[in-house]
């Protein structure tokens, strides 16, 4: 058995889970206020008078706010010209209040009122017509807005919120590394643990608890943990499992840091690897390195896609996403939301830029038997990629 793995007894593990010194640094009043001069432009370009997001990731990103949606709207309306406001209930203004990251005007809607209203008076009164409204936007939110701003137009502020998320600033990719390094260092700390017998639950439990020793947001921001055939299923199968020798291990975990998401998977062998086992391992390695080669501004992100699909399909799987081979796209964008644009998949023309984060993981599913995923991110640089993680060396030795 790999010295990686089953080395450390569960106390030797948590004794290793200390709080993280190398602390990178958090988003400064300067860098949101550059956030908002950057969406106004492009605002301006799709002729939207107001922005509104509510809610949810982008709010954080826009005010610092970490708020969750519910029937209760709270958004930040921006004005193509002028200061934003935050639209949010009047009993929640001090709550709100503390959470934010640089001063902002408030306009308050009482229980019994319409915030549909609220927003178009707003609205109104700084001369915008046209609102775009953020995606991620409840239905009852849109619904409620048409009927309320009559036949002003309502547009996709997808343009304009990727246009400011996708690409990541210098501070943002050192709070992405920091929390990638961690998550890496829960995997390994989580394969050492390992002893025949031991439940999945418990794994998970440990690896919650490990991000959270070192200092992670909230713990583990998801955590899935699957042993033998269950590696097969991306995304795993419910009920306990309990780890045999020679089964595969996958592990998939991130935690937030500041608000910034890492997203990292493992996939190894309890035991000795068979060799197709050790066959497909490689066969996946290969492809995610070859997606990685690819990475280039100005390439298409749908390029980065085939370049793995080449190398699983030159194994003789495949192709497209028959099975066995790889049954889902090759990557996702990652950053304040674990899955965010921009994608790697077939179809999608959109070139990578500097500042782009992506996952790269081509899963390969060998039905009924296991599957493989080594999933690592990296960052678009001005000539190519840098990986956020060193990615597995081999199925003996997953880390580097």
């Amino acid at each position: 058995m790999s010295t990686q793995i089953g080395h450390l007894t569960p106390e030797q593990a948590r004794e290793a889970c200390t709080p993280w010194t190398q602390l990178a640094p958090r988003i400064g009043r300067d860098e949101y206020l550059a956030r908002l001069e950057r969406a106004q432009c492009l605002l301006d370009a799709a002729g939207a008078g107001a922005l509104l997001v509510t809610a949810g990731t982008s709010l954080r990103y826009f005010t610092g706010i970490p708020w969750g949606a519910t029937e209760r709207l709270v958004a930040m309306l921006l004005p193509r010209r002028g200061e934003p406001v935050l639209i949010c209930p009047a009993f929640e203004e001090g709550s709100l209040r503390a959470e934010l990251a640089h001063p902002m005007t408030m306009a308050f809607w009482e229980e019994h009122e319409d915030p549909c209203a609220l927003v178009a008076a707003c609205m109104a009164s700084r001369g915008a017509s046209t609102l775009a409204l953020d995606p991620a936007a409840p239905f009852n939110v849109f619904t409620g807005l048409a009927r309320t701003l009559g036949n002003r137009d309502i547009v996709d502020a997808t343009p304009v919120i990727d246009g400011c998320r996708a690409r990541k600033s210098a501070t943002e990719l050192a709070l992405m590394k920091q929390a990638c390094a961690m998550t890496l260092k829960v995997q390994a700390l989580a394969a050492g643990m390992l002893h025949e017998g031991i439940a999945a639950g418990d794994v998970k439990r440990f690896i919650d608890g490990a991000h959270r020793a070192l200092g992670a947001d909230n713990g583990s921001t998801f955590c899935i943990v699957q042993f033998g055939v269950a590696t097969s299923y991306p995304h795993g199968v419910p009920g306990e499992q309990y780890l045999e020798k020679d089964q595969v291990v996958l592990i998939d975990t991130g935690c937030s840091v500041a608000g910034y998401q890492s997203d990292i998977t493992r996939t190894y062998v309890f035991g000795t690897p068979d060799a197709e086992q050790s066959r497909i391992w490689n066969l996946e390695r290969a492809a995610q390195q070859a997606a990685f080669d690819a990475v280039r501004p100005g390439v298409p992100c749908a390029d980065i896609d085939a370049a793995a699909r080449r190398v699983i399909e030159a194994g003789g799987l495949g192709p497209d996403y028959r099975l066995p081979g790889l049954p889902h796209r090759t990557g996702h964008g990652c950053g304040m939301a674990i899955h965010e644009a921009p994608y790697l998949v077939r179809g999608n023309t959109a070139p990578l830029a500097p500042g782009n984060c992506c996952s790269d993981e081509p899963m390969i599913v060998v039905p009924g038997r296991f599957g493989i995923r080594l999933e690592d991110h990296f960052c678009v640089t001005d000539d190519g990629g840098a990986w956020f993680t060193a990615p597995s060396p081999s199925i003996e030795q997953p880390f580097a």
